[in-house]
Formats: C-alpha cells, structure tokens, sequence
C-alpha cells in the first residue's frame, strides 16, 4: 500500500461513508459532486478514496460504473465513448432528481476526465452542471506510453487497422482516446466548455500514460489548467496515482471549492505510477 495512501486513509478517518446515498445534503457544499472513474476502473476502484476524503471534508459525492459489459462486470469505461457518454448523461439527470439539486459538480480521472469535457458538449446535460473537474484527461489523444507511434510506422493505414482491432476486442475507447481517433477528433471540433460551466484541467509532469502531457489542457478563456508541479514542485505523482494523491485531491477541493489559489500543504506525493 503506498505511503500516501495510508496517510489519506488516516485523514479520512475511522468513520463509516456511504455511496450514492441520495438523502445526503451539505449546506457547506450544496452541490453533489459525481465521480467518474478512469479505462478499465469501477466506481469502487480508482477514485473511491478521494471520494471519501471529500466526503470527509463535507461533499455530497455520488459515483457509477459506466461503459462496461455484462460478461465483465468488474471492469468499466471499455464500451466507446459515445456509447459510455448517454450512460453517465442519464445518472447525472438521476443524481439531480433524486437529490433535489440545481446544479452538479463533475470530478474524473482518465477517460473519466475525457468524459467529463465531453458529456457536456454532447449529451445535453451542460444545464445541470456548474464546476468540471479533469485529472489527466487525453483531450487531444494519447500514444499511452508511446505504444500509438507503433501504428504509425507504416502510415495512417495501420492506424486504422489498430484502432478496428480495439474495437473487435472490445476496446472503443482504447481506439477513441488514441491520436486522431473518433472521440478526440469529435470533441475538439469547435469549442469544448460549453456556457455556464467552469472548467479545472489538472495534469502532471509524470504522467507516463497521458503522452505527450500537455495534451490535456483545454486552451480556452475561463479555463483553469494546473500542473500539480507548479503547485507542489516536489511531487512526482503518474497517471494512475493523481487518483490517489493527497495534493491532486487538495487540487480538486479547491475547483470545487471556486478557490484555486487557496494554499495548502503539500506531501511529497505518490512516485511514478
């Protein structure tokens, strides 16, 4: 078990938190926060701990395993993008109605972070939320690790070639978040924050899976794009670890929070992965 995730675990605390209960109501934070999940991940897996801490620190949060197959039920975020999107649409619709609120707050990792810029721009739901949270999100593309530059050796046919095999395998969104595959391609045809949200784009230095890094800023007016590394200079956190890093959760509170330059204390934070 990593070292900071102990020490998130003892700031949590030894009290009991629920998910997805629709009674919670926070007058501090009066916006239900929904979490979603990276590729290959589940609600109970990835950001489950920093969806504990919020609740800790006063969150209403709501979290659901999307774009998975029934044959694998431990496994989210593998159907195509498109097809994850309608799934996520329909339970933030869900978490308002059932909770009574006006507007959500939307925090994801990973493709989680990807669906967080594109379900508003596609599934009609920009109306319902207010503050987006992005960790890592692959908005223009991923060579995931450089393994994509393999496809292109022999031209943009083998390209395709490995984006039809993703899918026959039962990957869409390997092929969709890949470079130039059809979900990025979608999403940043024309502008991508739509009107009355309020976009955080954070991303790391390390991040070994997002490739090239700066591929997850949203250069648009309003957005706030934040390397953990500008923050807390001597955090080496990746990919996989932004979801469980104590200065990345502080990061999101402050999104949430509408305070990004608020000041806190950082860890040295998760290495590597």
């Amino acid at each position: 078990m990593r070292p900071l995730l102990i020490s998130s675990l003892l700031a949590i605390g030894a009290a009991a938190f629920g998910i997805n209960d629709f009674s919670c109501r926070s007058e501090k934070h009066p916006n239900p926060v929904v979490l979603l999940h990276g590729l290959g991940a589940t609600f109970y897996e990835d950001l489950n701990f920093m969806q504990y801490w919020l609740q800790s620190q006063g969150y209403c949060t709501f979290a659901k395993t999307y774009g998975g197959y029934s044959e694998f039920p431990l496994i989210g975020g593998l159907k195509p993008i498109a097809d994850s999107a309608p799934e996520i649409a329909e339970y933030i619709k869900e978490v308002a109605d059932k909770t009574g609120a006006d507007k959500i707050d939307l925090v994801g990792h990973s493709e989680g972070a990807f669906q967080t810029l594109y379900v508003p721009k596609f599934e009609g739901v920009s109306h319902l939320l207010d503050k987006l949270v992005a960790i890592a999100p692959p908005t223009r593309g991923t060579t995931f690790i450089g393994l994509y530059k393999l496809a292109y050796l022999f031209g943009d046919k083998e390209r395709k070639v490995v984006g039809d095999i993703l899918d026959a395998v039962g990957c869409g969104a390997c092929n969709d978040l890949g470079p130039d595959g059809p979900a990025v391609k979608k999403l940043n045809q024309g502008l991508i924050v739509q009107p009355g949200n309020k976009l955080t784009v954070i991303a790391s230095h390390a991040d070994e899976m997002v490739t090239p890094t700066s591929t997850s800023f949203v250069h648009e007016d309003g957005v706030n794009n934040v390397w953990v590394q500008d923050v807390c200079p001597l955090d080496p956190v990746g990919h996989i670890g932004e979801a469980y890093d104590l200065n990345v959760w502080n990061l999101v509170k402050n999104a949430l929070d509408g305070t990004p330059e608020k000041k806190f204390v950082c860890v040295i934070g998760s290495p590597g992965r």
